[in-house]
């Protein structure tokens, strides 16, 4: 019989990494809508963050702070939020990673946009081999 504390089951490292994915995703939407609100109006306020998270003034008040402890923004009190260098990166990561998802979504022929809804979940959990593989099929389907 197995161990299970110390021979954890074939697929235990897929539960962990899906765990793992679940907890970087809010920072990874967040850095993602601040650089897109910087970009469209010049800065991002907490309520701005608010109304395009679809959450409280709280709740975007309790992450940012989360997300600065990280290193990811800069907040100051009654200031707009900014990114770090590393919150720049995380956020063009993670819109590059949107991006391919929902292009591949598209060429395979989801709706635009139940594709924008799907890639939101997806881009979290895919891997970067999925990511080059999405990559290599869109450039050939481009190719074409």
């Amino acid at each position: 019989m197995r161990n299970k504390a110390t021979n954890p089951s074939p697929t235990a490292d897929r539960f962990r990494k899906t765990r793992a994915a679940h907890s970087d995703e809010t920072a990874e939407d967040y850095v993602e809508a601040v650089a897109q609100l910087i970009e469209s109006s010049g800065e991002a306020r907490i309520s701005d963050l608010a109304r395009v998270m679809g959450v409280s003034h709280v709740t975007v008040t309790r992450i940012i702070a989360r997300l600065r402890d990280a290193g990811l923004v800069l907040q100051e009190p009654y200031k707009p939020v900014t990114l770090t260098p590393a919150g720049r990166q995380l956020a063009k990561a993670s819109s590059e990673r949107h991006e391919v998802v929902l292009r591949f979504l598209r060429a395979i022929g989801v709706p635009p946009k139940q594709a924008e809804i799907d890639a939101e979940g997806i881009e979290h959990h895919v891997s970067a081999q999925t990511i080059k593989a999405m990559r290599r099929l869109l450039k050939e389907k481009a190719a074409d």
